[in-house]
Formats: structure tokens, sequence, C-alpha cells
């Protein structure tokens, strides 16, 4: 028997930014993507994940399991089925009558988003680049039986309520790579067609704003219903990897940037139209948004403002590695019959580092000659001022502090700040602290009950899913996270939310005037965000920024970095 009420129930992600979630009936233990235990950014999932990565580092799978559920999308991974098995049975220990699942792709990100949303009934849309084949769909679609089964997904639509799911439509593939489809497919070519390797769609957001999305005279993308075409030009234009791949030496500046533009716009404008046939067709008010592309803000924030629905819902981690999550509140609502109590108020659903790991930690990183030194701080307030004294000079913090985000954003719990009031300060970190792009944003973390004020965007913003305007009065006053098109991507903190961040918002408002700063993740270029008390430290050490607060220790330099400037 289980200690803790409810089911012990494992979902797990195995395929690209492999991932995996431990519940207990509706408690959720932790959540946490593979890359942060390996190091290697979207790692894919692999037999032995068990073995080698998720047993040795996470509490609490050694304990009987009473349901275990897994996904995979349209990658090779598929075909390792009886290795992942082998495993299963020599890592796990399963109850008696344990239930088993492998559910398809856009089920799981279903999931993800509809049930830890706080509707009652939602309209739900899943749009990624490819997830499963027909062949394996675990969900009733009825058109389903009329397509071959080795077409796969790239949109799934829904109506959901508390008691059942009922798909209304899909997009499907028909695998002819001259043809490719769908806005996610759409949006992968675009992003590799500027940068090379994976994960680089939010470098194509970055710099679509500096282009003139007219300049190179494409159409829009062709939309039918829930379906998207991409139409010849655009296909032509995207083989044309030479011209318009950002750092060789017969890309110019302009032309890349054009491309982005011109992407980023047909997006936006195809994602809409979907959107509004997803209202017509379902009469909801209330949407909920998965699957990669769930992670473009500036999108987000249009389909706030620019479509009928009057609520729309996007988790932190839209993307793969969420369905891991989905498929343990499968496991749960499906396999155990029970209902899922859980929302998602919150993304700081990794593992909780232990306070003696933290102070053996930095005793080892401040040992003799390391060049570090520690100050343990009394109290939450104690600490907070003295990263007051440091953002106000200037300097550049990072924070270490709790569970960590489950997401791809830095949500001040493995964060770096700064003030958002010197422009420089941007530049500074993009070049000299996480060495890339200039053209990148920073985002920002800003007091609930201001944001109003300074933002245009209606209601909360606690997972920084949207890319809201800077109201025209305060674009000076916060330069360093206000991005060329007049935009900042936010992260709102309410009464109820973290209580060091609401402090050291509130500490900076009544120095400033300003309740905003600056943020962007811990991590240096390349990397996945730190996850331990040790990567913390190890960054920190190679980084050039200023501090490091890792409550309740304050960690300095004794040689400082230059300032800012």
């Amino acid at each position: 028997m289980n200690d803790a009420p409810g089911p012990a129930i494992l979902g797990i992600n195995r395929t690209q930014d492999a991932s995996i979630c431990l519940m207990q009936g509706s408690r959720l233990e932790w959540a946490i993507q593979k890359e942060r235990l390996t190091r290697r950014k979207h790692h894919r999932g692999k037999p032995g994940d068990l073995r080698e990565h998720y047993g040795p580092a996470l509490p609490g799978l050694a304990r009987p399991l009473d349901a275990v559920v897994e996904c995979h999308s349209s990658d090779a991974e598929i075909a390792a089925l009886a290795s992942y098995e082998a495993e299963l049975a020599g890592s796990l220990v399963l109850a008696p009558g344990c239930r088993r699942a492998r559910i398809s792709h856009h089920l799981a990100h279903l999931y993800s988003v509809f049930h830890p949303s706080p509707f009652r009934q939602a309209a739900v849309m899943v749009v990624d680049g490819q997830g499963s084949p027909v062949l394996d769909f675990t969900e009733h679609w009825a058109a389903a039986a009329g397509v071959p089964g080795d077409w796969r997904e790239v949109s799934s639509f829904y109506v959901a309520n508390r008691e059942q799911v009922h798909c209304i439509g899909k997009q499907l593939w028909d695998r002819d790579d001259t043809r490719p489809a769908g806005l996610g497919m759409f949006y992968s070519l675009l992003t590799q067609a500027l940068f090379p390797g994976e994960g680089n769609e939010g470098k194509v957001m970055g710099l679509a704003p500096h282009g003139d999305p007219r300049a190179l005279a494409l159409p829009p993308l062709a939309v039918d219903g829930n379906r998207v075409a991409i139409p010849a030009p655009w296909r032509a234009i995207l083989a044309e990897r030479g011209r318009f791949r950002y750092g060789m030496p017969e890309a110019g500046f302009s032309d890349c940037a054009n491309l982005a533009a011109a992407g980023q716009r047909a997006f936006e404008e195809a994602l809409l139209e979907v959107a509004r046939w997803l209202h017509a067709v379902t009469g909801l008010d209330d949407l909920c948004f998965a699957g990669g592309c769930g992670l473009n803000c500036s999108a987000n924030e249009r389909l706030l403002h620019e479509t009928p629905f009057r609520r729309v819902f996007i988790p932190p981690a839209p993307g793969d590695a969420g369905t891991a999550l989905g498929c343990a509140i499968y496991g749960l609502v499906e396999l155990a019959g029970q209902a899922c109590d859980w929302r998602w108020t919150h993304d700081y659903l990794g593992p909780a580092p232990q306070a003696p790991d933290i102070d053996a930690a930095v005793a080892q990183a401040t040992g003799d000659g390391s060049g570090l030194v520690a100050e343990k701080l009394n109290g939450r307030d104690a600490l907070c001022e003295r990263m007051l004294d440091l953002l106000c000079a200037r300097k550049v913090v990072a924070l270490y502090q709790g569970r960590s985000e489950f997401g791809p954003r830095a949500l001040a719990h493995r964060s770096i700040l700064g003030d958002p009031r010197r422009g420089y300060v941007r530049d500074w970190i993009n070049a000299r602290v996480k060495a890339r792009e200039w053209f990148r944003p920073l985002a920002t973390v800003v007091l609930e009950e201001h944001a109003n004020d300074w933002f245009d965007l209606p209601g909360a913003s606690p997972f920084m899913q949207f890319a809201a305007p800077v109201r025209p009065g305060r674009i000076r006053s916060v330069p360093a996270i206000t991005h060329v098109d007049g935009t900042a991507r936010l992260q709102t903190v309410g009464p109820n939310d973290d209580p060091l961040l609401r402090t050291l918002l509130t500490g900076f408002a009544e120095r400033t005037g300003v309740p905003v700063l600056l943020n962007t993740s811990f991590k240096g270029r390349d990397e996945p965000i730190v996850e331990t008390p040790a990567q913390a430290l190890a960054a920190f050490r190679r980084m050039p920024l200023h501090a490091l607060a890792m409550p309740p220790w304050l960690v300095r330099k004794r040689v400082e970095p230059e300032l800012p400037e």
C-alpha cells in the first residue's frame, strides 16, 4: 500500500525533449526534463533512461507504482519497444494489478493542458510539428478509418469537459517531403532555414521584429478550416539555405530578418484563422492551446486580442516535455478512474533541492583558493535587501531557489536578474553573460497589480507565455526589457505567488518606482537551465555574473567582473 493518498502514477515521454512525471493521486510529486539531468539540450528518450538518469537522481521511483503511462511520437524510438519494456520490468516496482498504457502524442498533449486548466469546459487546440501516425492513435476520431495508417497528425482539435473529451478534427500529413503541411512543420522549416540545430524557434521570434514582412513578397499560408498548407513560393524560398542562414558570409542581416518577419506574420495570421474556425465550430468561450507552437509568445498575445475566445490557457510546458505530465494525468483519470484536482497554478515542479545539499555545494565551491566567498543571511528580507543593493548598482545577479521550472521559461527559480531601466544591461547580458545574438530580447517579471499600468495585457501571465505591448509612456523607463517592436515577454507575480520574488519586486519598486525586473534563464550558451546547486555554482563561476543568491546564501566573487556599460 502507498503511504500517500491516491494511486502512484508514472508518466514518461519517450520522444524529443524526453521527460518524466510522478503523481500520487492528484498530488504532483515532480516533473522534469531529461536534459536537466544529462545537460544535453532537447535530449531525446532512449532505453536506459530510468536506469542511468531518472532512477539515480529522482526520489520516489522505488515505490510500487499503480499505473505507468508512456508516450511516443513519430520518431524511430517506437521500434525500441522491447528494450523499453525490459527496462521497465528491471527498473521499476509495479504494484499488483498495475495498469499500463501507451498513448498517442496529441492525446498526451490534450491531457497535459485541459485537465490542469481552470476551465470546466473548453475547446482544445494542439499544434506541433509531427505527432503520432494514424496507426498508433489511441483516441477515437471518426475519420481515422479512411486514411492510410502511416499518415501523421500535425494538429488536433477537441471539445473537452471534466467527464469526456471528443476529437472534432485533425490535420494529417501524408509524409510527402515535397509537400510539408501544418503550422508546426512550417515554423520548423522556417527555423531550419535561418539557424541550424534544434530548438532555435525563439531566435526566429527575436529576429522577426527587425525585418519587413512584405519585403520578400511571400503569400500567406493557405488555410481551409483546420488545415494549413504551405504554398509553393514558401517551399522554394525555405530551400535557399545559404541565402538565409544567419551568420554565413552570403547571408545578409536584412534578408534573414525579412524572412523571419514574413514567416512570423504568416504563422500568426494562419493560427488566428484556425482558432476562429475552432470557435465557430464549438461556440465555446475558453481555449486551451498546447503543442510546440504554444511557445510562440507573439502569436499567443494575438490569440487573446484577436479571436472570439474570452480566455486562453497555455501551460508553461506546452511542448513535448509536457506530455509526460499528460501521460500521468491520463493514468489518473482514465486508468485509475479518479478526477484530477491538480491545477497548473505554478511551474515549480522539479524535485526540491535539500538544504544540506545546498550547504555542501556552497562549502565546496567557496573553499580555499576558489575565488568565491559566501555570506549566510538571516531571512528572506535580509537576502532581498542585499540583492536590491546589487541590482540598483548596475550589477547582474543570478537567483537559484526552490524547485526548478518544468517548462522552458525561467520564472525566477533558475534566473538571471538585472535592472530593466538600463538598456546596456540587456546588451551586456547577451554579449558577455549568455554569449548569444545581439537581437535576442530578455524577458521581464512584474508585480501583477501593476502589470496593467506598464503592459497592454488583459489579466495575469504567470508562465511568461505572452509578448505584450509595453505602454508607450513606459518604454523609456524600461528599455532593457522592451523589444524593438515595443513588446515584452512578461511574467506576472501575484500576491499568492513566490514570496521571495514578491519581496524583491516590491523592494525594487519602492527604491526606483519601477515594479519590474529583467529576467532571463540561468544558463550558458547552448546549455539547459541549471538544475542542481552544484550546477548553479559552476555556472556562476564560469559566467561574468556579480552575485548568486541561493537562499540562505549570497555568493560573490573576490574579483568581480566589470559593470555593464
